[in-house]
């Protein structure tokens, strides 16, 4: 079930070192809109842990060696919560994906994609690394699911201004940036959902959950 609107996404944290974990949860301990559930282990009980800990989608350090968990990872997959996988090595790409996560990034992504990737894995969407494209690596999902590229935090508060009506000029002053800025912004978003015009943005972003009206 997708995420509600109205509350933090829920993220279990889990990763073979406890720095890792502990750094993942830090990193996302800053962001209002994520709740971090728990944090676990890949050889811990993690039927246990879905049910203690209820996660909205799991975010998944795969280390620095992917093919060390993915046996683990495949039965996160097969038991339910949107697996968001993060790998240090284009190579393991392909095997990883090949597994089903919802979600597949690169370690050395920044903070703010990491966590507009998990909103969007939480609301039903997928995400795709671009860079990973050129290991031979696709996504497997429909157009209407798929999201190549996460929106960033500004992105979405532009889209947000954008479906509430506002011009232009009125993004700007409320976000305090320039219309130029407005307006990449707004191209960016286009590109990322796919459509061609404003409204079509909106329509679509408010099909897939990423905003409210």
């Amino acid at each position: 079930m997708a995420a509600s609107l109205f509350s933090p996404v829920r993220v279990l944290v889990c990763a073979g070192d406890l720095v890792g974990r502990l750094g993942l949860t830090a990193l996302l301990q800053d962001d209002a809109l994520i709740a971090v559930a728990g944090q676990c282990a890949p050889d811990d009980d993690l039927s246990a842990a879905f049910t203690l800990y209820t996660p909205d989608v799991v975010l998944w350090d795969m280390g620095w060696s992917a093919t060390d968990t993915v046996a683990a990872l495949n039965e996160v997959v097969e038991q339910g919560p949107p697996v968001l996988a993060m790998i240090a090595d284009v190579e393991d790409a392909a095997a990883v994906w090949a597994v089903g996560p919802r979600g597949l990034l690169l370690r050395d992504g920044s903070p703010d994609a990491l966590k507009a990737a998990l909103t969007a894995l939480a609301h039903g969407l997928s995400v795709f690394d671009p860079t990973l494209t050129d290991a031979g690596v696709g996504p497997r999902l429909s157009n209407e699911e798929l999201l190549i590229e996460p929106l960033t935090a500004r992105e979405m508060d532009v889209l947000q201004a954008v479906a509430q009506g506002l011009s232009n000029k009125r993004i700007a002053q409320h976000l305090m940036i320039s219309e130029h800025t407005v307006k990449f912004h707004i191209n960016a978003i286009l590109g990322k959902l796919g459509a061609q015009s404003r409204t079509e943005a909106v329509v679509r972003a408010t099909r897939i959950g990423l905003i409210r009206l």
